[in-house]
C-alpha cells in the first residue's frame, strides 16, 4: 500500500468538502504524542508497581507485560476458569478483588500523572492541536476518542473550535416558578440535552464523565477548583469515571452496551458517513469492536450513498505500516495509510 502524507489527507478533505464529512478517531497515540512520559502504558505500570499492594505486585511480576488490557484479560480468564472447574471460591474472590483494585489503581495513576490543569499545556501547542481538530469539525465530521484523559477536552474548551458539542447541558429545576434569574436553580451538567447536535464522542468514556445510576454527569472546573481537583474529590469518595479499559473487543462492547452514554457514542460511530481519519490508533487485537463499528458504517454489500466510504489510518513506523497492511482485509471500505509524523498534531513543522 502507498504511504501517504497528512497533506494527501488534507487534499482529499478539500476535494470532497462539498459532499463528504471527514471524521477523526483518536487513540492513545494522540496523548503519547503530547508527552509519552505521562501517557504511555509504561508510565502507568511504573506508578502501579510502586504501590504497596502484595497481590498487584505479584500479578505484575508474573504477567510480564505493561499492557493493562492484557493483564486484566488474564485475570478475567483465570476467574472464569476457577468458576468453571469448581475451584476455591476464596481464590476466585481474591482474583476478582485484584482485578477491581487494578482498575482502581489505574485511575489513581491517571490522576497522579496527569498535568495539573489546562494551563499546564503550553498555549502554542494547544493552538496547534486545535487547528488540527478544526479541520475535521469544519468538514462536518465528528471527533471520536478512545482516550480517557483530559487533553482533548482541554484543547476544545480552551480554543475557539467551531461548534464542538459533547451533548451536555443543564436543566432548569424550577421552571414552573416565576423567580428572578439569580434565584433560578439549575441542574448539574448532564449529558443528553444536546446529544442531537453532538460531534465529540468519548467511545470508552473519559475522566470528566460520571454515571450516578440515573444520569451521566460531566464534571467541570469553576473559579474555585480546577477540573482534575474536582474529579479527584469524587474519586477519593469512591466515585469513578465512566471508563472502559479491560478485556477484548467483545468484553469492551459488553461494557459499552451497559451504559447509555457509551452506547450512544458507539452507535454514532456505527452510523458515520463519509470518511474516517485515525491518529494514534493501532487497531490491535483488543480493538475488534471498533473495526466492527467501522464495518457497520461501511454497509458492505449494500447499495447506499449514506455510508462510510474510506478510512485513512495513521502509522508511525514500518512495523505499524506492516500491521495495517496485514489486517487491511478486515475493513469493508477503502483503506489508505499515511505517515502520522507528517500531521504535526501538537507542534508546528520545524
Amino acid at each position: 500500500m502507498k504511504l501517504e502524507t497528512f497533506d494527501n489527507v488534507l487534499a482529499s478533505i478539500k476535494k470532497n468538502s462539498d459532499r463528504r464529512a471527514f471524521h477523526l478517531l483518536l487513540g492513545n497515540g494522540f496523548s503519547m504524542e503530547y508527552d509519552p512520559a505521562i501517557f504511555s502504558y509504561n508510565a502507568l505500570h511504573d506508578f502501579v508497581t510502586k504501590l504497596d499492594d502484595k497481590d498487584l505486585s505479584t500479578i505484575l511480576d508474573v504477567i510480564e507485560t505493561r499492557n493493562f488490557e492484557v493483564i486484566m484479560q488474564h485475570l478475567d480468564n483465570f476467574s472464569a476458569l476457577i468458576a468453571a472447574f469448581g475451584g476455591d471460591s476464596k481464590l476466585k474472590k481474591r482474583v476478582d478483588s485484584a482485578s477491581t483494585k487494578l482498575k482502581t489503581r489505574l485511575l489513581d495513576a491517571v490522576k497522579a500523572l496527569h498535568p495539573e490543569h489546562v494551563f499546564k499545556v503550553p498555549e502554542e501547542r494547544s493552538k496547534v492541536c486545535s487547528s488540527f481538530l478544526k479541520v475535521f469539525l469544519d468538514s462536518g465530521g465528528n471527533i471520536y476518542s478512545t482516550n480517557y484523559d483530559l487533553l482533548l477536552y482541554w484543547v476544545l474548551m480552551r480554543n475557539s473550535i467551531v461548534e464542538h458539542v459533547d451533548g451536555c447541558g443543564r436543566e432548569l429545576e424550577n421552571p414552573d416558578e416565576f423567580v428572578p434569574s439569580e434565584e433560578q436553580i439549575w441542574s448539574e451538567l448532564t449529558w443528553g440535552k444536546y446529544r442531537d447536535k453532538q460531534n465529540v464522542f468519548y467511545l470508552h468514556g473519559a475522566l470528566p464523565f460520571f454515571d450516578n445510576g440515573v444520569a451521566v454527569i460531566k464534571e467541570e472546573y469553576d473559579e474555585y477548583n480546577y477540573l482534575l481537583e474536582k474529579i479527584s474529590t469524587r474519586m477519593e469518595k469512591g466515585e469513578y469515571p465512566i471508563f472502559v479499559t479491560a478485556g477484548d473487543g467483545h468484553q469492551k462492547l459488553k461494557h459499552i452496551k451497559h451504559n447509555q452514554y457509551l452506547t450512544y457514542c458507539y452507535d454514532n460511530l456505527c452510523n458515520a458517513e463519509g470518511s474516517l481519519v485515525t491518529f494514534g490508533f493501532n487497531f490491535g487485537e483488543y480493538d475488534e469492536h471498533i473495526i466492527a463499528a467501522i464495518n457497520r458504517a461501511a454497509k458492505y454489500g449494500r447499495k447506499a450513498t449514506d455510508k462510510l466510504w474510506s478510512i485513512y489510518i495513521g502509522v508511525y513506523s514500518d512495523a505499524d505500516r506492516k500491521h495495517i497492511e496485514q489486517i487491511a482485509g478486515k475493513f469493508k471500505c477503502k483503506v489508505h495509510i499515511y505517515d502520522s509524523k507528517t500531521a504535526h498534531v501538537w507542534d508546528r513543522e520545524k
